[in-house]
């Protein structure tokens, strides 16, 4: 999929739910309560943030892998593999849940 194809298909997933918006210009992403918990990388790729228990079995499940952005592994991030583009209402669950994840954190301190 090319990047443009990837980043409407990211924008019609955050719009499943009016709770979201899909934040960045070069680096999209979704945030809630001073964490990230959805991002589209330079290759298209779509990463969600899960629990450690939630992400472990969805890699599992779906024969997956942590996500990797710019080189890196991002801590708590699954990548969502491209055959489940086409069930949009897993994928709207999914990133429900992982706001709830995101949501249940104790919010970040901002450094001074």
């Amino acid at each position: 999929m090319n990047w443009d194809d990837a980043l409407a298909f990211y924008d019609k997933l955050v719009a499943t739910n009016s709770k979201f918006e899909r934040l960045g210009k070069t680096m999209p992403y979704t945030a809630a309560n001073t964490y990230m918990f959805s991002l589209l990388n330079k290759d298209g790729e779509i990463g969600i943030r899960l629990s450690k228990e939630s992400g472990e079995s969805f890699m599992k499940k779906y024969d997956t892998t942590r996500y990797k952005s710019y080189g890196a592994f991002m801590h708590g991030y699954v990548l969502i593999p491209e055959e489940l583009y086409d069930d949009m209402d897993l994928l709207a669950s999914i990133l429900e849940e992982s706001y709830q994840y995101v949501m249940s954190l104790e919010p970040q301190k901002r450094k001074k």
